[in-house]
């Protein structure tokens, strides 16, 4: 799909008129494979992997501010790993579980405290000044 928008928002690439054409099913390697082809083609550089989850972490932050994920939904990966560099990310980042079942282990009855924490650490790193372009 994001494909198909880049397309229908005027970039054009040979990779990129392929991908659109892909199941949304395809393999994950072969999906990136095609992407980052499609990115070269364009003049696009990838970030690096460690700012790539900076730029994720933001994004993740903004979905549950909006509502989009729940608290519960951020022990689900490995955000806990992902290396941060500003205090707002440390703070969010610091909040974040390492499973969902750590929740109950970690927080007890007291998960209304610690949404509640997360939620405003999730506001804060939102509002923060970007890590870079794209963010």
């Amino acid at each position: 799909m994001i494909a198909a928008e880049a397309l229908a928002a005027g970039l054009d690439t040979p990779a990129l008129g392929e991908l659109a054409g892909w199941p949304r099913h395809a393999d994950a390697r072969d999906i990136r494979d095609a992407f980052e082809q499609a990115l070269a083609e364009s003049g696009i550089e990838l970030p690096d992997r460690g700012l790539a989850r900076r730029h994720a972490l933001r994004r993740m932050a903004a979905r549950l501010i909006d509502g989009d994920i729940t608290p519960a939904d951020l022990a689900t990966d490995d955000w806990w790993e992902t290396e941060v560099e500003t205090a707002a990310e440390q703070s969010f980042v610091a909040l974040i579980p390492h499973c969902d079942c750590c929740i109950e282990y970690t927080l007890g009855l007291d998960q209304q405290a610690w949404a509640a924490q997360l939620r405003n650490a999730a506001l804060a790193l939102a509002s923060s000044p970007p890590v870079g372009p794209g963010c």
